[in-house]
């Protein structure tokens, strides 16, 4: 567990003694002859580590920088054993799919993307919070019919679909189901499905260099297009929001995302890359308006 979380280690902590105590959980469960034992491991809180095969180097206690593959994980993985790495809403789904049968949670989505997802939404919408929708729903619907809407009536300039990694989107490209293929259709994806809602009154170029500042600092180090790009990325972020950036400074941006993007050993290259793109591309003109 990331090593920030320390509420939610509370909670598991507290939920793993509740199940110990009632016998679903540790030697013999129920007197099956079954042991399952479950042990909360907290990591130093970097964000790489939340990267399969940089966990498991996290986990033995060597630097959390990912691993290539193959081998993968399901073939050599923890100590080098076979190992299943799910995160924690995949296994969330797993009661219901048990109780409803695998065919009939299928049936809740679309024909390419079974069951339901949940989706996190921030930023300026009137409801923000956790929404599990059945897969195919559409963006559209999520931000207005779930979330009520912008807040304060006010309009929407943009809207990230999956988290920070994912290309931004502009208004009139969020009717789109909530499927992944139809997301990449849309040149977009639908990632962890952390939905950031950017009203009229928020500055593009602000937004991308927070943004970069995340990635250049959460950058492993142990590629040198992603350790080196998203740091010079963040650099001309800094200096376009200080007035002092030229046009020029947009393709280089571009050409730097370009030889980032699936050059690295691990996604979170292009994490930076693809978003970075999107923005330049789609808000040029509100990056031209800072500079002199």
């Amino acid at each position: 567990m990331r090593g920030e979380f320390y509420e939610p280690k509370r909670i598991v902590t507290k939920a793993i003694k509740e199940a110990e105590k009632e016998g679903l959980l540790g030697k013999n469960i129920l007197g099956s002859g079954f042991d399952l034992e479950v042990i909360i491991h907290m990591g130093a809180g970097a964000y790489i580590c939340g990267e399969e095969t940089a966990l498991l180097n996290s986990l033995e206690g060597h630097k959390g920088w990912p691993r290539l593959k193959p081998p993968f994980p399901a073939v050599v993985g923890a100590f080098g054993c076979p190992t299943v790495i799910n995160n924690v809403e995949t296994l969330s789904g797993v009661p219901h799919i048990l109780r409803m049968g695998g065919e009939q949670f299928q049936k809740l989505g679309t024909e390419n993307d079974g069951g339901t997802k949940l989706f996190g939404v921030s930023g300026h919408v009137e409801k923000p919070g956790i929404y599990e929708l059945t897969m195919g729903s559409s963006l559209k619907e999520l931000i207005y019919d779930v979330c009520g809407g912008v807040k304060d009536g006010k309009n929407l300039k943009a809207v990230i679909p999956g988290g920070s990694s994912t290309p931004v989107l502009k208004p009139d490209e969020i009717d789109v189901p909530l499927e992944f293929e139809a997301m990449m259709a849309a040149g977009t994806m639908l990632g962890s499905g952390a939905v950031i809602v950017l009203d009229e009154t928020v500055s593009i170029p602000h937004i991308f260099m927070v943004m970069t500042r995340f990635y250049a600092h959460e950058s492993c180090g142990q590629c040198s297009q992603c350790r080196e790009g998203c740091t010079w990325i963040y650099k001309i972020s800094q200096k376009i929001l200080a007035g002092e950036g030229k046009p020029s400074d947009l393709d280089l941006i571009l050409d730097l995302a370009d030889n980032i993007n699936g050059k690295t050993v691990c996604p979170l290259g292009a994490a930076m890359a693809m978003p970075a793109t999107a923005f330049v591309e789609k808000f040029r003109d509100e990056f031209l308006a800072m500079m002199n």
